[in-house]
């Protein structure tokens, strides 16, 4: 491994930066010069060059612009910069200007982010201090926030929120959403490794990642190109860049009436900088306290404007070096598994067993022989009930729990002010990412050219039917680096339109937007063939019971493969898979439709037409039986679309807000051509101006996932309970984990449906944003979504349970019901009764249902010794539950052995304080009790372990220096107080925790300087 040296470029930015520090910015005159372009950011240069506090809400602002104002008095320069524009500014008692919309178009507002970063301290020049209160931006304000909240919640996450939390990727930044519920895979998931290599996903209110809408200002992207979990279609955000996040929306709950198809869960939309003057360079570096998986990441951006030209630009580049296993005493070791003695054997790199599954002895010196193994841990095993072998207890932990990293994006924003108010616009992305981590060092066990693995073979040598596998060592493969999986990410995206007027009272936008999402993606592999001619020999016929026959003495097994002989046997699969969306609409907006007693009724309609498509493309040999235990399924497919949409806002009163949505969309696919209406409405009532009371109820709706209507037949590998044998032939075992059939080994088959319907919902939201000071406001929103036809794949282990009680008639199972049928149709058993393969497809299932509630609360007091700000989220999920079938019971999510892994409750809080040039802060975050391994199985007694996992407590501290109103540096912990995966004595399988949640980490040091060369102040 090359070593890194990230702090060469950080000290090169200190030295540069130390020149251009000295020079104190010029003092602001008595008249505003502010440049055409960006509403939001003009505003921000007003208010720091009036020193007047400023409130907007930054969501109505979105891709509005502003002809500038220049040489004017500030109250003049105000109005100049809101002409035409739709926003007037209104002032309160205290001095401080409202900007607010005439009037606001439907729009999802804001709840109280559940962190919020504390505000940098003061530059030198006396200005009012900038915070950022969730979509409403403020300087300085002392308006209540409860006069302007909208109907729905939004929180929105701030980039200095994004600092102060020591966040390190947007997966990172997303996991501490308090509605950020849901299980996906970590850069631990096997899972991952398999489908979806250096992908991750955000899962909101638990509902699946392909119900969470990602956006990229405002738009579309591309999926990533393989199926997650080999299934459905969803969005990678692990490589959108960090750096260049100005904030987060996030709307929890169904939005289809604004944003169409997916929106069902809610909608994650990442705003980049839209505004820069100078040139800022961002350096931050991070190792754990152990001194591994150093990191840094580079990121540097600006702006320039020339007459009616103005332009945003900036590049990112992102090094992540690997975290392995056995860097970690918790998971070094098979022997640190819970109950070692039962389940710490190690993993059976040399094994050999009779038809009866007992291993055949290979003998001590045997296995000393091979001691030199992996590390010298190789040694003579043994597995309670079953027999001694040659195992390491090492190899467990050649997995990475950290993937390698490097890369780099790029982004730039650009615009050009034609006469007469007309404007081209151009947002363009790119990058390039590539990726490696390590799922498991390779294996094999005989399988024949047609698929089947028959595990057992008749050896003539010893006149026995046997089995043999093979887990291959460090030293055979040549080092970990050549098992490793190889992932590279291209995206593009881009998007381009005019916006302008039309008359007096009509406003404008026109655009085209492009998005794709290239991968190359390569896997280590061992050929069936060549490895089970090196290993057995050719094949000599088949006996009488159909078993293969190969003449194999056993020094076959027990002699290491040279690099040769493991080349020999060796390939990578590789892929190249892409995915691309396009979008071009036309939306219309006029500010003052119609008049209301509370004021003008403002509109807006869009008319959409996009396409969407995928390719797997595959690796030819990856969908024969050519690699060992590998068969995938291609898949391809595309759609179109087309959509018409309205939005109407009405102030019914002086204190009475209403707000109305509807849109159409129509899919065209496979000879289909679905399609859904969906709408939504709003209500805001502030009987005084401390209080909100708000309400809102809308529809959504998912087209079917390409991935599920056009995958081809496939088949993977994965375990399941055969819980007709259990309980036939073994009903006295303590449990299942003791039967003989317990963890069955299976050939899982898919194929897609192309007669899937859409997935629908409701979702309603009610509650309250109270400010009784202006320094102290409070939320409380309850929420609601109710889904139907939701498609999933069925679960393997599900149709076990299904055959067991339809044979038997337990549980109320009709053999005769179409359920009964369905289930025994979907089993494959092989002549002597066991278990060979599981059919499994995506269907429209009956139900899922989730409510609970969100609340937040934000506090600010000053006394002498500093600034403080008290920011808290918390979120209790009163229920989730899903029927998996119309005449199935109803499986409560949160039950013991449900087979679900969510937590009801999770928390944030974060203090931060700030005095002259020092800011510092800290941020705890709980996770609320989750369900330990063996209720998760679904296999959890009375008597045994648990069945929880306490709720466990993780914190950060941040601590900041401002040099100069253009230079600052922070330190960021990471896991203050190094706390580890809580141990769950009946987690059996490696790592020993619950990687949806949890990593061995530990304690991690992030230092982070910028420096701004020029503009106005950081």
């Amino acid at each position: 491994m090359i070593p890194s040296r990230p702090l060469r470029p950080l000290l090169l930015a200190l030295a540069c930066s130390a020149a251009f520090a000295a020079h104190a910015q010029a003092p602001v005159s008595g008249r505003v010069e502010i440049a055409a372009g960006d509403l939001a950011g003009a505003l921000d240069a007003w208010a720091r060059q009036s020193g007047t506090q400023l409130v907007y809400r930054a969501d109505q602002l979105r891709g509005v612009r502003t002809a500038g104002a220049r040489g004017l008095p500030a109250d003049q320069a105000l109005d100049r910069l809101l002409n035409g524009s739709g926003f007037a500014a209104r002032r309160d008692a205290s001095g401080a200007v409202l900007v607010v919309q005439q009037p606001l178009l439907a729009q999802a507002s804001p709840v109280p982010a559940p962190v919020a970063a504390p505000a940098p301290p003061p530059a030198p020049e006396p200005a009012p201090p900038v915070a950022e209160l969730e979509t409403v931006q403020v300087t300085g304000s002392r308006i209540p926030r409860a006069q302007v909240e909208g109907p729905a919640p939004i929180t929105v996450i701030t980039a200095e929120t994004i600092r102060a939390g020591g966040f390190t990727s947007v997966p990172d930044v997303l996991q501490s959403l308090t509605q950020n519920g849901g299980e996906t895979q970590s850069q631990q998931s096997a899972g991952g490794a398999d489908f979806s290599p250096g992908a991750q996903q955000v899962d909101l209110r638990g509902l699946g990642p392909n119900h969470t809408l990602v956006l990229v200002n405002g738009r579309r992207i591309a999926d990533f190109p393989m199926p997650f979990g080999g299934r459905s279609n969803f969005t990678d955000i692990s490589s959108i860049p960090l750096g260049m996040i100005d904030r987060i929306e996030v709307l929890t709950g169904s939005a289809s009436a604004i944003y169409g198809s997916d929106a069902i869960s809610g909608v994650v939309n990442f705003i980049l900088k839209k505004e820069a003057d100078g040139i800022t360079l961002d350096y931050r570096f991070g190792r754990t306290e152990r001194g591994d998986a150093e990191s840094f990441r580079l990121n540097a951006s600006g702006g320039l404007s020339r007459g009616a030209f103005s332009a945003v630009f900036g590049a990112e580049y992102r090094n992540q070096q690997p975290l392995w296993g056995f860097q970690r005493a918790q998971q070094d070791s098979s022997y640190d598994a819970p109950n070692p003695e039962r389940y710490g054997y190690p993993p059976r790199n040399f094994l050999i067993t009779d038809w009866w599954d007992d291993y055949i002895d290979p003998g001590e010196d045997t296995c000393n022989a091979l001691s030199h193994l992996n590390e010298g841990t190789m040694h003579y095993a043994e597995r309670r009930n079953y027999g001694n072998y040659c195992g390491s207890d090492r190899a467990v932990a050649y997995r990475t729990m950290i993937s390698e990293r490097e890369g780099i994006n790029t982004y730039a924003s650009l615009n050009y002010d034609f006469a007469g108010g007309l404007r081209w616009f151009a947002d363009v992305q790119a990058g390039r990412h590539e990726v490696s981590l390590f799922r498991a060092p390779r294996s094999w066990a005989l399988m024949t050219a047609d698929g089947t693995e028959w595990d057992y073979f008749y050896n003539r040598s010893t006149e026995q039917l046997e089995y043999w596998q093979r887990q291959f060592t460090l030293e055979e493969m040549g080092g970990l680096r050549n098992g490793m999986v190889n992932t590279v990410q291209k995206t593009f995206s881009i998007t381009t339109g005019l916006a302008g007027r039309l008359g007096e009272a009509w406003d404008y936008e026109a655009a085209l937007g492009h998005s794709q999402y290239r991968a190359e993606i390569s896997w280590p592999q061992i050929v069936a063939a060549r490895a089970n001619e090196l290993f057995l020999g050719p094949q000599l016929g088949v006996d009488e019971d159909g078993y293969p026959i190969f003449d194999a003495p056993y020094s076959r097994m027990y002699t290491p493969l040279t690099r040769a002989e493991y080349d020999s046997i060796f390939a990578r699969t590789t892929y190249h898979p892409e995915s691309d969306t396009q979008t071009a609409w036309f939306t219309l907006t006029n500010a003052e439709l119609f008049q209301l007693p509370g004021g003008a009724a403002g509109f807006a309609a869009t008319a959409e037409l996009g396409h969407q498509s995928y390719d797997l493309k595959p690796d030819p040999l990856a969908t024969q039986y050519y690699y060992y235990s590998w068969k995938d399924s291609d898949g391809a497919g595309s759609r179109n679309r087309w959509a018409l949409a309205g939005e109407l806002r009405m102030p019914l009163h002086d204190t009475l807000n209403l707000s109305v949505a509807g849109r159409f969309d129509q899919y065209r696919f496979a000879g289909r051509d679905p399609n859904k209406f969906t709408w939504s409405a709003g209500l805001e009532w502030r009987p005084i101006d401390s209080l909100l009371v708000r309400g809102s109820y809308g529809t959504a709706f998912r087209a079917p996932d390409l991935h599920y209507v056009f995958t081809g037949p496939g088949n993977d590998e994965t375990s399941v309970t055969d819980f007709y044998r259990c309980d036939t032939e073994e009903p006295d075992a303590e449990s299942y984990d003791d039967c003989s059939w317990g963890d069955e080994g299976i050939i899982r088959s898919r194929v897609g449906n192309r007669d899937l319907e859409p997935e629908t919902s409701d979702s309603w939201t009610a509650g309250l944003v109270w400010s009784p000071t202006a320094s102290w406001d409070v939320s409380l929103d309850w929420f609601s979504i109710d889904m139907r036809n939701q498609v999933r794949d069925l679960r393997a282990n599900e149709v076990m349970r299904w055959e067991r009680d339809c044979r038997l008639g337990l549980n109320g199972a009709d053999p005769d019901s179409s359920t009964c049928v369905d289930m025994l149709a979907r089993i494959t058993r092989t002549v002597d009764g066991s278990i060979y393969g599981v059919h499994v497809n995506p269907i429209n299932i009956a139900r899922e249902r989730t409510q609970g509630v969100d609340a937040a609360s934000n506090l600010r007091f000053d006394t002498p010794v500093g600034l403080f700000r008290l920011n808290a989220g918390y979120t209790w999920v009163d229920r989730h539950d899903i029927q998996e079938y119309p005449d199935e019971a109803v499986v409560d999510q949160f039950a013991v052995n449900s087979g679900y892994d969510i937590p009801r409750t999770k928390a944030s809080l974060l203090v931060g304080w700030e005095k002259n040039a020092w800011s510092a802060s800290v941020q705890g975050r709980r996770l609320g009790s989750l369900p330990n391994g063996w209720s998760y199985d679904e296999v959890w007694e009375e008597g045994d372990p648990g069945p929880w996992i306490e709720a466990t407590y993780r914190y950060t501290a941040n601590v900041g220096y401002r040099f100069s109103d253009h230079s600052r540096l922070s330190l960021s912990v990471v896991n203050l107080t190094d706390e580890m995966p809580p141990a769950d004595p009946t987690y059996t399988s490696y790592p020993y925790y619950d990687i949806s949640w949890f990593d061995t980490e530990g304690r991690s040091f992030y230092l982070q300087f910028t420096h701004k060369f020029g503009g106005s102040a950081l």
